[in-house]
């Protein structure tokens, strides 16, 4: 029983992580950044995907040109 819940909370973590990957790659791409921010965002994105995804969520919309 304690294997299939774990097995089932680590199904929900990685889509739930995949979903807001995705969600925070287009929010990238569909906004103007100042300067290099564009490209930065997405290379930290790519480079630590859990991580960067909650420091952009954090600072990374700030950042972006209204």
């Amino acid at each position: 029983m304690s294997a299939i819940l774990l097995s089932s909370f680590l199904m929900t973590f990685v889509v739930f992580t995949f979903v807001l990957y995705i969600y925070i790659l287009i929010d990238i791409l569909k906004h103007e950044f100042t300067g290099y921010n564009k490209i930065i965002w997405i290379l930290v994105l790519i480079f630590f995907p859990v991580l960067g995804a909650i420091l952009y969520l954090v600072f990374g919309k700030s950042q972006r040109i209204k």
